[in-house]
């Protein structure tokens, strides 16, 4: 991690939640670019002042947005929490990503969908989210729709990989416990 005072004072990229799944991936793959990598110091999304003033000075091309409160189950008994990080913080990245001239990749879920249907979902379905976590990531959308910043926003769904948990990960330790798995087959992302 970088300290703040010793960062080029043009970076590239800026990565924002570099210490979750996705961006440590990202981190991983974007690590030769010119990636700034900032701590939680720099990049505490609850702190959107100092985070707003960090990158006006490192004035980056663009600022991935990987972080965000993505505990589902949590986000039901801590609404306001899911809701400060996930749409008044983006809310705050978009704003200087439209001040610095920063494109803005944000990444969303496919939880902004009820979970219905019998068909993959497209980019023109109507979002309905049926739990705090998918109304908190639509609304994050929505801020940054109408923001003015450029921007590009990624809907994810079952991320997996060498890092924390997933759901490749957690097959693999019942696959060593249970001779037997049950695990939902219909499903339609």
């Amino acid at each position: 991690m970088s300290d703040a005072g010793s960062l080029p004072s043009v970076s590239p990229i800026l990565l924002l939640g570099g210490a979750g799944q996705l961006g440590l991936t990202l981190s991983q793959s974007l690590s030769k670019g010119g990636v700034s990598l900032p701590g939680r110091v720099e990049a505490d999304l609850l702190h959107l002042r100092q985070l707003s003033d960090w990158v006006v000075r490192l004035q980056p091309r663009v600022i991935i947005n990987a972080a965000a409160y993505t505990s589902v189950d949590l986000a039901e008994g801590e609404p306001e929490l899911a809701y400060r990080v996930n749409v008044q913080a983006v809310a705050g990245l978009a704003e200087v990503a439209r001040r610095v001239g920063a494109l803005l990749v944000h990444f969303s879920t496919d939880y902004v969908f009820h979970g219905l249907g019998d068909r993959p979902w497209r980019e023109e379905d109507n979002p309905s989210p049926l739990n705090v976590y998918g109304l908190s990531k639509l609304q994050g959308e929505q801020v940054i729709q109408v923001s003015g910043c450029r921007y590009l926003i990624l809907r994810t769904s079952w991320l997996h990989s060498p890092y924390r948990h997933n759901f490749v990960k957690t097959m693999l330790r019942l696959g060593l416990k249970q001779e037997l798995l049950s695990v939902v087959c219909d499903q339609i992302d």
